[in-house]
């Protein structure tokens, strides 16, 4: 628009000014043809000039007739003024264009020289008029061509914008869809998209699909290798038991690297369970929904030594979480607080940032030593060997919340024991 409005601004001066030069042409022409030396060897004109511009004094429009010998005939838009000409006349054949300075401005000035007709005396002709009468046609072209140009160029950007917002439809309802698997609330894309995208939906879904045969077939897998592991090491461990009962040396050490390597399945399993999980879109999991029959299930299991679970006041909130997972991660947090606890056990659940959810496990329980709170979450490690377990837990914890990008540490408890901090992610808003 601005080129545009550039070039049509110079085209136009450029034919208004030849068009005003042509004009001005025009009268000395009919000056040329209407002036006369009258017997006292002054020039006058038979008649008056056909514009009429020339009779108001200070119009702007000037001519002027000089004579070599003297004689001296001008318009009446001059009055008493006279226009400062100078340097020698032009010749016969030319016409010559300056500038000079008037008496209301700048003046745009023709001069020629001609011989009236039954004379022998060369006469001056000059006309003009003030440049600033040109300039103002140009400034009022200049604003209208400004202004027009400014509405067209907002009518141009308002097309785009229709026709940007109108085109990306079709992307922004895929976006949206996106956003749906994402959040767990649709499996696959819709397929009754525009004909624009839909190749592009169904190259989304085959990916989906493959992606999650793939996790399906690896979960499948991996639970054959740990069935097929799992199936020998417990005929070792019985053969231990019956070596044990013998009372055979050996059984101590077959039992023990029998429970090391239980352990190290159990633990990996979980682990590639997670990793699994979480490259499959749409992972939520309602935190509300996955604490009910955990805590259902805690309190049959501690409620006979008197340990009571609360789930303090909590909005609904979900998890970017696989549900099983997230229910792994809470049964052990809260097994392991149930195990510890004098006579409570406290659940809350808030969001101290959008894109995070935080569950926090409170007991009443000793309490461990802070130097002591890293330790706990290595793999199979037990401070207190008299206590049941087999050391996983808190290992299994971390390791799946770190999976998730979460994290998951210990405090000292309000209560007087441990507190038992979750972060999650926490699963996209249906607004998103």
């Amino acid at each position: 628009m601005a080129v545009s409005g550039f070039v049509l601004s110079e085209m136009f001066r450029e034919h208004v000014t030849a068009q005003f030069d042509a004009e001005l042409k025009g009268h000395a022409d009919e000056l040329a043809a209407l002036v006369q030396i009258s017997r006292n060897g002054s020039p006058y004109l038979q008649r008056r000039l056909s514009d009429p511009r020339f009779q108001p004094s200070g119009s702007g429009y000037y001519w002027q007739i000089e004579r070599e010998r003297g004689g001296l005939a001008r318009s009446s838009s001059l009055a008493d003024a006279s226009l400062p000409i100078s340097g020698p006349k032009p010749s016969r054949d030319e016409l010559r264009q300056s500038f000079i300075e008037g008496p209301t401005g700048e003046v745009r000035l023709l001069e020629r020289t001609v011989t009236p007709a039954g004379s022998a005396d060369a006469l001056r002709i000059s006309i003009g008029a003030d440049q600033r009468l040109l300039d103002d046609v140009l400034s009022h072209f200049n604003r209208t061509l400004t202004l027009s140009l400014g509405v067209i160029a907002l009518g141009l950007i308002a097309a785009a914008f229709l026709q940007v917002s109108f085109g990306l439809r079709p992307l922004g309802k895929v976006r949206g869809a996106l956003a749906a698997v994402r959040a767990g609330r649709a499996a696959r894309l819709p397929e009754d998209s525009p004909s624009e995208v839909r190749p592009l939906v169904q190259d989304l879904n085959a990916l989906i699909d493959a992606n999650a045969e793939m996790i399906r077939r690896a979960r499948t897998q991996a639970g054959n290798l740990a069935h097929a592991l799992k199936t020998p090491l417990a005929i070792l461990a019985d053969e231990g038991e019956r070596l044990r009962a013998l009372g055979r040396a050996e059984a101590h050490t077959i039992l023990t690297q029998c429970e090391r390597m239980r352990r190290q399945i159990d633990y990996q399993m979980a682990r590639a369970r997670a990793a699994a999980l979480r490259s499959t879109p749409g992972a939520v999991a309602e935190v509300v929904g996955a604490l009910a029959p955990i805590l259902s299930a805690m309190r049959r299991l501690h409620g006979p030594r008197g340990v009571q679970y609360e789930l303090l006041a909590s909005p609904p909130a979900s998890a970017a979480v696989e549900a099983q997972d997230l229910s792994e991660m809470l049964a052990n947090l809260l097994d392991n607080a149930g195990k510890w606890a004098a006579s409570r056990v406290e659940v809350s659940i808030d969001r101290p940032r959008p894109t995070v959810l935080r569950i926090t496990i409170d007991d009443d329980g000793p309490g461990l030593a802070p130097e002591a709170w890293e330790v706990v979450f290595d793999i199979g490690e037990r401070l207190d060997e008299h206590a049941p377990g087999t050391g996983l837990g808190l290992a299994i914890v971390r390791d799946l919340v770190t999976l998730y990008g979460g994290r998951a540490w210990l405090e000292e408890a309000p209560l007087g024991g441990l507190r038992a901090v979750l972060e999650v992610p926490a699963a996209p808003d249906e607004r998103t």
